[in-house]
């Protein structure tokens, strides 16, 4: 393998910092999954508009492959490689009170999280018969919730049109990944593998081996975060009880995209500030402060319908759960009363 040629407009974390020296220590070195520098890099390298532009393979690549992964997850955490990860899934240490009870301004609430399996690769190096192993044991675990988290799973392979249409309807299907996923390799053996789990509420979801193996999901209408919050823990802690996650101290929950890494969680609501959003200086400084990140409602990049703005933390690493959470609820009260004071 040759040292990429990176254009001059290539602005990614992977073109600021796999200098020649670095890819010359790492470009030969194997993790024990067969996982590569070469196959880490190379969704940066195809796609130069990438915003990082590195995945990893596995928990053993964010150590092998550690000169290049530990100065992107400085810069963009501002977290070190001596620093530690704590995490708190205590809803007890949680004070969000509803901040929009007569539903006014709140449209939704939305957390969730990444989770990978322990001791398994990810899915950019996983095999197929891997990946089969992966898919059986979380719905094993799916299977076995009770009372409120209790549901369905929807294999992607197979999918019937009328399954397949309520799901689209609601909007829980996910497609095959983008062109960034898809050169990572997390497309390999579509849809194989594959699927989506919610409750008979529809407030609880699991997407099943997209990105990461598990995405777990809470949600609701209207502004009751503690709730959402409180849901989501509980899943959490009973999935966990059947499928291992893999942790460690230094990084928090393992994930395949550095940017993910340590809570793993986005915490959001969709929002509407229609005249706060007139003077988006006064909006960002409020998210600014509350180290929160605007978005319009479908998604990153995309733009906001109708006043209404997707809010979720921007911090994920070096922070716990509850701080995360916190975050968010904190600062969307704080939108909610500058969109009062507006007249």
């Amino acid at each position: 393998m040759q040292y990429p040629i990176f254009p001059k407009e290539c602005s990614s974390m992977l073109c600021k910092y796999l200098t020649p020296e670095v890819f010359d220590r790492l470009k030969d070195l194997k993790t024990a999954n067969g996982f590569t520098l070469e196959q880490a890099i190379n969704s940066g390298v195809q796609n130069i508009d990438s915003g990082i532009g590195v995945y990893a393979g596995d928990e053993e690549s964010y150590e092998l492959f550690a000169p290049l992964f530990d100065t992107i997850i400085e810069a963009y955490h501002g977290f070190g490689k001596e620093d530690k990860h704590q995490s708190n899934l205590n809803p007890n240490d949680l004070n969000a009170p509803n901040p929009d009870p007569e539903g006014n301004y709140i449209v939704s609430t939305r957390i969730r999280v990444g989770r990978n399996v322990d001791n398994m690769p990810l899915g950019t190096a996983i095999s197929k018969e891997q990946r089969d192993q992966v898919e059986s044991s979380v719905v094993e675990g799916l299977s076995r919730l009770k009372g409120e988290l209790s549901g369905r799973y929807y294999p992607l392979l197979g999918m019937d049109k009328e399954a397949q249409d309520a799901l689209i309807k609601d909007h829980f299907l996910f497609k095959e990944g983008d062109r960034f996923l898809d050169t990572a390799g997390l497309n390999r053996d579509w849809p194989a593998g594959r699927g989506i789990y919610h409750n008979n509420d529809k407030t609880f979801l699991v997407w099943v081996n997209e990105e990461d193996q598990l995405r777990i999901i809470s949600m609701q209408k209207g502004g009751d975060i503690k709730e959402v919050f409180t849901r989501l823990v509980n899943a959490i802690k009973r999935i966990e009880t059947r499928v291992p996650f893999s942790y460690n101290d230094h990084l928090g929950y393992i994930t395949s995209c550095p940017t993910n890494l340590g809570t793993a969680m986005r915490a959001s609501v969709h929002i509407a500030v229609p005249k706060l959003a007139k003077d988006m200086e006064s909006f960002k400084a409020i998210t600014d402060k509350y180290h929160l990140q605007i978005r319009g409602i479908h998604g990153e990049h995309s733009e906001s319908e109708g006043g209404i703005y997707d809010i979720s933390n921007r911090r994920r690493l070096g922070i716990t759960e509850v701080e995360a959470v916190q975050d968010m609820a904190d600062g969307v009260t704080a939108l909610i009363a500058a969109e009062k004071a507006l007249v």
